[in-house]
């Protein structure tokens, strides 16, 4: 077995029938002209052939005397891959209504725990002659990112290549580390527990005295709303796209990043279904947004750190769109400008701290008696931007589907693809109706912002 980090095990120890922690993906392809009606049957069966599995998609979780009561990887090494690698079929013609529909019942049942963390859907029938495929991997294997790359690795630009293999049997560049084997150390246990406690109270105190200055949204300052609530594992899921030529045509006019209008479209959207719900508060609402600081100013020491969390308010309260985006876009200006005034350790503290608030959640309670640290994460994990295949299948959309924990019963996540942004909007069922409405909502947002500038 081979220990696992804390930070990947946290998403284990955090996870129940309520709350599933795993990421995922709905891709839509376009058949091949051509093909045959049996076309998605024989790529399943040449998919289920590829049974070269690379080590990362063999882990399973284990914990015991061994592992001194700690989550583990073990890897299996009598996987079935066709538990694993499923096909399913609407009903034709299958509008992506009905596509939706059923990635929102996948989507809500979790992982079993006793085989390899993830499980890969083929789904056949789609209008429009095509076909979709929906995969999810536990959070505690990979994050979004890693799962977006992962997908491109199995991909190709050029149409005519019939030679592509699933991700799950794709060699990374850098091999895995192999999890066979009984290496388990108490001291590799505990060296993630000592690395996060390790971060001095002076380095946040110091960190937070800087935000304080430049006037940065705090945790704890968002206002309770219909999306702060206790959740339960059924989940809605609504996903589009807009194309990327209008995205940065009103960020020429606007001076705003393709990620500032992506965060205004949402504001618009979330504006709008609220003001809907009869529910939308007097305070703007705070949005937890992960971003690259990637090319800001930190130390020589940085060694690679280049992630940080911000804090956002969205100016929900505020009706004129192009104000709002004015806002919108001053405010991760600043952040973006404030963190470069700091260290890595600094912004790795601060960052926890922002996002550190939603780890209450599970606590009995705390839902119904704090304030929320953050009404939603927005995120934009960036994706392939060519034209890309498998196959001979041309990839047509890619939509994010994350993760919800309780206080948190909307996730926006957004990925770019080859002249496209897709939106994947992922709610409670529960807590969140007519989740589908919040499409038209963005769209009318984006209608907005684009009269707006002119």
């Amino acid at each position: 077995m081979m220990p696992m980090p804390i930070t990947d095990s946290m998403f284990l120890l955090l996870e129940s029938r309520e709350h599933p922690l795993h990421v995922a993906g709905l891709q839509l392809y376009d058949i091949p002209d051509g093909a045959g009606p049996d076309y998605v049957y024989d790529l399943h069966r040449k998919m289920l052939a590829a049974a070269d599995i690379q080590p990362l998609f063999r882990r399973r979780p284990r914990r015991g005397l061994t592992s001194f009561g700690q989550w583990a990887w073990q890897s299996d090494d009598d996987l079935d891959l066709e538990y694993h690698v499923r096909l399913s079929a609407l009903p034709r013609p299958g509008k992506i209504r009905q596509l939706l529909e059923l990635v929102s019942r996948l989507h809500g049942s979790l992982l079993d725990r006793h085989r390899p963390l993830w499980e890969f859907h083929l789904i056949d029938g789609v209008e429009g002659n095509r076909y979709a495929t929906y995969t999810k991997v536990h959070h505690a294997l990979v994050d979004g990112a890693s799962a977006t790359r992962q997908l491109v690795r199995m991909l190709t630009t050029d149409p005519a290549d019939l030679d592509c293999r699933p991700f799950w049997s794709v060699r990374p560049k850098t091999p895995s580390k192999p999890v066979n084997g009984t290496e388990f150390s108490l001291s590799a246990v505990t060296s993630g527990v000592s690395d996060a406690l390790g971060i001095a109270p002076a380095v946040v105190r110091t960190g937070l005295q800087t935000l304080r200055e430049q006037a940065m949204t705090m945790p704890f300052q968002a206002p309770k709303t219909v999306l702060n609530v206790n959740i339960g594992g059924a989940r809605r899921f609504a996903a589009q796209s807009w194309p990327m030529d209008r995205i940065r045509d009103l960020g020429r006019k606007t001076g705003a990043t393709v990620n500032d209008i992506a965060l205004a479209m949402s504001a618009g959207a979330l504006r709008r279904y609220l003001l809907e719900l009869n529910a939308l508060p007097a305070a703007p609402l705070v949005a937890m947004v992960p971003v690259s600081l990637r090319g800001a100013r930190l130390s020589s020491d940085a060694t690679g750190n280049s992630v940080g969390t911000i804090l956002c308010s969205l100016a929900t309260d505020i009706p004129d769109p192009a104000v709002r985006l004015d806002q919108i876009v001053t405010t991760m200006l600043t952040s973006k400008r404030t963190y470069a005034q700091l260290t890595p350790l600094q912004i790795t503290a601060l960052s926890a701290l922002m996002a550190g608030g939603a780890a209450l959640a599970p606590i009995p309670g705390m839902t119904q008696l704090t304030p929320p640290a953050f009404n939603l994460i927005i995120s934009n994990v960036p994706g392939p931007t060519e034209e890309m295949y498998f196959d001979g299948a041309k990839l047509t959309g890619t939509y994010p589907v994350s993760f919800l924990l309780d206080g948190q019963a909307l996730n926006i996540t957004l990925t770019s693809h080859a002249g496209s942004l897709d939106f994947g909007v992922v709610g409670c069922r529960r807590s969140l109706p007519h989740l589908q409405h919040f499409l038209g909502h963005l769209d009318a947002a984006l209608v907005e912002l684009e009269r707006a500038a002119g």
